[in-house]
């Protein structure tokens, strides 16, 4: 039997946005979206925490018209980065590279 892909945009009735109370949480919702490696999701999961913290308040934070941040992070978006980052100020967090291995050349996991 093959394994079928999840995408977090298509589960019903689920509101991700009001479990989304602080800066940590929001962060750690990123980051695991971030580690599946989809745009589009990255975009979705950035309008979920814009829509945590109110869609007016973080597109005046980030410089943007409510509208073209409700565009720019619509499921099927594929943002600028300099809007993702953007939005990620206005969320008071912020983008992160870290290593996929230690240094043996383990891959690292995520806790």
């Amino acid at each position: 039997m093959s394994e079928q892909k999840i995408h977090i945009s298509t589960l019903p009735e689920f509101d991700m946005a009001s479990h989304l109370n602080n800066e940590e949480e929001i962060a750690a919702y990123l980051t695991m979206v971030i580690e599946e490696g989809d745009v589009s999701e990255l975009a979705y999961a950035l309008g979920v925490a814009a829509r945590a913290r109110g869609m007016s308040e973080v597109a005046k934070a980030a410089g943007i018209s409510r509208e073209a941040l409700y565009k720019a992070l619509r499921p099927i978006a594929q943002p600028r980065f300099e809007t993702i980052n953007r939005v990620c100020a206005a969320l008071g967090v912020r983008l992160v590279a870290k290593p996929m291995h230690d240094h043996d050349g383990d891959l690292m996991h995520h806790a």
